[in-house]
């Protein structure tokens, strides 16, 4: 199917080729006939890709401190090469789109497959979208009109949040297309409205649609004026639908309002406020975000789970709706907002058409009838075939770790990419297709375990589905790699432990790849014959995940330290070769909204040796990230960052320099291909991987019930 991506790095907007989503559990796959094009957020992002790094970092000055504070302290080499990753990486553009519904979700109920529906779907020939962010288009709305209402909810959302009453007077400040649809939504509320612009075609609409209008760059005084409109009493309210880096718009905005009026933004302006602005009158002000209650939560949009009509009136799903009862009532139009059509091929020119043309309001995609529904497309061979290798790989993921890390790794070794693998959307995967060569991208997984001539399945997926995919690759007869975690509860893990069980000729390997960093296997090496056991403390300056992210939740992440500590505890296997025996933990006490991710972790291994993990989230980003201090025989081993390995009383060693963090991808990968190709002994023996995995699980158990857990006895 064809998409429109934005390319973040070089500007440039494309229509292209990528494979159609598959159907999954809570969504709705959609066949697009009409997308609007946003001339305010996707006029921004356009301009945005188009600017060089110098422009693109004065628009984000804290992108650029994140960056600084990863330079200091994993260097300059692997920091512009995530920053450039990032920028590669196609951005899908759009959220307002309107067809028709051609499959239904399990989880999805209320709609049936040929509706008409409008849902915050990209521009693209079919989208897969959450059944809570879709709503059903009237017979007597048009597919050009329904488009507008994901933007129009936006709007919507803010006249919401200003609460106008029956002949109060409110002025919309920007009359772009989320200001028009503002006016009219206000005077269909029984709202005198007056329009603020500096376009004079704007402006005529407004009036058309029973606006005052006043000409922003013709009127010395705005407030004045607007004391003078009201008489002398002012606005009840201001909603700003303006976008501009001036503060001028919110200082405004407080003069123009009467004694206790309120102010709501909607779009973007400069927000350095005047506190007598706002103190003397008691103006209140509010921020409103994007098209209602549900944006952003993820058990709303992505889990499906409603909120209860009596508790919260209007979600996003509702404001949608409540637009689409307007159109087919009559009480507001949209069709005076439209000024220009384009077919899906000539998107690239739509988007010049909002950069340089000033009347250019509603710009409409138009979708062709037929569709390429392929879930699987070939990519053009720009990587020579190694007609020797004995591995056939499926990359399952298109995620950041695979598109930054995993890839350019995989690319340099003797193996055949043969399918990048994603689940719902197609543009990621297309892009780390092509971008490394592979021979075909695809949201078809089933058909990909299918394949005879793949032999290696690479997992990178969100951490709720590795065990489920892992069982399922090795059911299918596949050599399997996964990224930790292996399983996010004991259950999980049982059901790995006898799909192994099934298969004995396939390995199954997690993504450990610190144990095989050249700065571990020095450990390793110079640890050799010790006469005691050893006595090992990791100091882990995680970095603060926000509390609402995906990984802090129980049934998708698992937690960081089920999600990401598990990494140390088998650096502790690989160090110690002993299993863990016993776990306590503690975590930080009441306060913080997230207490998992500040644990303190003792592990007591089978061999006598004993370890402390110290994994924080609330440090310093300028801090190093890891620290590993090894304790053997009177002497001490530091590992510091992956940078550098200290020794102090090691006969014949005193440091192991490398020029860039080394945390042992490339050795990890390069030991998986060879051993698919030439068979052996498993990588990291499954015993250490179940006991990992148990260890990790029992730790959270460990902090949570203030008590020492058993994970293997001697």
């Amino acid at each position: 199917m064809k998409q429109v991506l934005q390319n973040l790095r070089n500007g440039q907007t494309t229509v292209t080729e990528v494979p159609a989503p598959g159907g999954a559990g809570n969504r709705l796959t959609i066949a697009t006939n009409r997308t609007l094009i946003s001339a305010g957020t996707e006029k921004m992002l356009v301009e945005f890709g188009q600017a060089g790094l110098l422009g693109k970092a004065k628009a984000q000055p804290e992108k650029v401190k994140q960056v600084l504070a990863k330079m200091r302290t994993d260097g300059l080499l692997p920091t512009l090469e995530a920053v450039f990753s990032k920028l590669d990486e196609p951005l899908p553009l759009g959220y307002c789109n309107a067809g028709v519904v051609t499959a239904v979700g399990a989880g999805v109920t209320g709609f049936d497959i040929g509706q008409r529906v409008v849902s915050n779907g990209a521009h693209a020939e079919l989208v897969s979208v959450p059944g809570l962010l879709c709503a059903k288009i009237p017979d007597n709305v048009s597919d050009d009109e329904a488009a507008f209402t994901v933007l129009a909810s936006i709007g919507l959302q803010g006249v919401r949040l200003i609460e106008p009453t029956l002949g109060e007077t409110i002025v919309v400040y920007g009359l772009g297309l989320i200001g028009l649809v503002t006016v009219q939504l206000l005077r269909a509320s029984g709202c005198q409205v007056i329009g603020v612009d500096i376009n004079e075609r704007r402006l005529e609409l407004a009036r058309q649609f029973g606006a005052e209008t006043i000409h922003g760059a013709q009127c010395p005084d705005l407030p004045a004026k607007v004391m003078t409109l009201t008489q002398g009493r002012g606005a009840d309210g201001v909603l700003i639908t303006a976008s501009a880096k001036s503060d001028e718009i919110i200082g405004n905005s407080a003069k123009m309002c009467r004694q206790r009026g309120r102010v709501v933004l909607v779009g973007v302006v400069g927000l350095n406020l005047n506190r007598s602005d706002f103190y003397q009158k008691e103006i209140s002000f509010q921020v409103s975000c994007s098209y209602g209650p549900g944006r952003y939560d993820a058990a709303y949009e992505q889990l499906g789970h409603d909120y209860p009509l009596g508790y919260v009136r209007w979600t996003e799903q509702r404001n949608f709706e409540a637009i689409l009862s307007m159109l087919a009532s009559g009480a507001i139009s949209f069709e005076a907002l439209i000024t220009h059509r384009f077919a899906l091929d000539d998107a690239a020119d739509a988007y010049k058409t909002i950069q340089s043309e000033p009347g250019a309001l509603g710009v409409l995609l138009a979708y062709p009838e037929q569709k390429n529904t392929a879930s699987t497309i070939a990519m053009p061979a720009t990587r020579p075939a190694s007609k020797t290798t004995k591995v056939v790989a499926a990359v399952v993921g298109a995620g950041n770790f695979t598109r930054a890390t995993m890839m350019p790794v995989l690319s340099k070794l003797p193996l055949r990419i043969k399918y990048v693998v994603g689940r719902t959307g197609g543009a990621a995967v297309q892009h780390v297709a092509q971008k490394f060569s592979a021979e075909n991208a695809t949201t078809d997984l089933q058909a990909t375990l299918q394949d005879p001539e793949v032999n290696l399945v690479l997992i990178t997926t969100n951490h709720d589905s590795h065990a489920g995919l892992v069982c399922q690759s090795l059911a299918a007869g596949k050599q399997v790699f996964v990224e930790k975690p292996l399983a996010l509860s004991t259950a999980e893990l049982e059901r790995v432990v006898q799909a192994v069980g099934n298969q004995p000729a396939s390995q199954l390997m997690v993504g450990f790849n610190r144990r095989f960093s050249p700065h571990i296997e020095k450990c390793r090496q110079l640890l050799q014959g010790r006469a005691e056991p050893l006595a090992i403390n990791f100091m882990i300056n995680a970095g603060a995940i926000p509390a609402d992210h995906w990984v802090h939740d129980e049934q998708k992440g698992g937690g960081r330290i089920i999600g990401e500590a598990c990494h140390f505890i088998d650096l502790v296997q690989s160090l110690t070769g002993s299993l863990v025996r016993s776990v306590s933990a503690q975590r930080m006490g009441v306060g913080p909204a997230v207490r998992d991710d500040k644990m303190t972790i003792s592990l007591s291994m089978q061999d006598g040796s004993v370890a402390s993990i110290n994994y924080f989230a609330n440090g310093s980003k300028s801090f190093p990230k890891e620290n590993i201090t090894i304790f053997s025989d009177n002497r001490v081993l530091v590992v510091d960052n992956f940078r550098q390995t200290l020794g102090y009383d090691f006969a014949g060693f005193r440091r192991l320099k490398t020029s860039r963090q080394e945390k042992g991808h490339r050795e990890q990968f390069a030991a998986l291909v060879q051993r698919v190709t030439d068979g052996g002994e498993w990588l990291i023996p499954f015993e250490q991987l179940v006991n990992s995995a148990q260890a990790s699980i029992a730790a959270v158990q460990a902090a949570r019930e203030e008590r020492t857990v058993e994970v293997a006895r001697d």
